[in-house]
């Protein structure tokens, strides 16, 4: 009688540890600090082609992290590089993508009417594995496809970080 009693302690317990942990739940996200290293590093990837841009990065949740903005830089820059980024970071995708996605498919053309939303080339997300950790978006560069090509290399600067 006295090992079932334990054993029901036990199995009692483990159903209990195990619920619990259901509840909580572990993710990853961009710290400060690396936020500020892309921010900076997309920034100076389009300065050193001629373009004055901004660039803001987000957290998982599209928070936003981090903004440069470079000089000369139009003011209209901050929003859309912030938009790029929350669009990214909650589709997990590239906005360039999603762009021309929705230039092909009449359903995806409604996504700009979804307050905040920018279907503009330029946001990226920043990824550990399978793990979206935030994004970047960039604006002010004259076209959308270059102000992706410039987060890109932002992210290729600080790869070795993203493992």
């Amino acid at each position: 009688m006295r090992n079932v009693i334990k054993v029901s302690a036990l199995a009692l317990s483990l159903v209990a540890a195990a619920a619990s942990a259901q509840g909580v739940r572990t993710e990853k996200n961009i710290s400060l600090e690396l936020a500020n290293q892309i921010a900076a590093a997309a920034v100076a990837a389009c300065s050193a082609n001629g373009y004055a841009v901004g660039a803001t990065v987000v957290d998982r949740a599209g928070v936003v992290r981090a903004v440069q903005r470079a000089d000369n830089a139009g003011p209209h820059t901050l929003a859309s590089s912030q938009q790029k980024a929350w669009t990214s970071a909650s589709t997990k995708s590239n906005t360039l993508a999603m762009m021309e996605g929705a230039q092909k498919n009449p359903g995806a053309a409604n996504l700009v009417y979804l307050p905040g939303f920018l279907l503009l080339g330029g946001g990226v997300p920043v990824k550990v594995g399978n793990d979206t950790i935030g994004a970047i978006g960039v604006g002010g560069a004259p076209g959308g496809h270059l102000d992706e090509a410039c987060a890109v290399a932002a992210l290729d600067k600080v790869k070795d970080q993203l493992k």
